[in-house]
């Protein structure tokens, strides 16, 4: 083989040999509760039952909720804020090295017992009642 076919077999594979050396950037968030077995949607899609991991695809603001019998549900927003390494411009050179890098991002959550005393309940409805109209003066 001649020096220059081979000089320009080498250059044309050196980009093959570098993208097959490269790594891969994962990501995913952990959810959690106290107590655990309660039920996950991430954006309206459920997700599944804590303790749970999910892989996801874009950083920002999730609609979470959570829910579980005999417990009050929650209804959030988290922020899933990435870390430098996934900067645009700084993610193609992540993406060069040669490993699998893991973004973790990590949620927990503590339920409420339902208060199932029924006077409880009322004098809780009465104080929001008195609050509203405070409000309204």
């Amino acid at each position: 083989m001649r020096p220059a076919t081979r000089t320009i077999l080498i250059l044309a594979s050196a980009p093959l040999l570098v993208a097959s050396m490269s790594g891969c950037l994962h990501r995913r968030i952990n959810i959690v509760s106290d107590p655990p077995g309660a039920l996950v949607h991430l954006n309206d899609v459920q997700v599944g039952l804590t303790p749970v991991e999910v892989d996801f695809t874009y950083f920002g603001v999730y609609d979470v909720r959570l829910s579980k019998p005999g417990y009050e549900p929650i209804s959030t927003s988290e922020q899933a804020s990435a870390p430098v390494y996934e900067w645009p411009g700084v993610d193609l050179l992540a993406e060069l090295i040669p490993a699998n890098i893991t973004t973790d991002i990590d949620w927990s959550y503590t339920l409420t017992p339902i208060d199932r005393d029924i006077d409880s309940v009322i004098e809780r409805a009465r104080q929001l009642r008195d609050d509203l109209v405070q409000g309204d003066n």
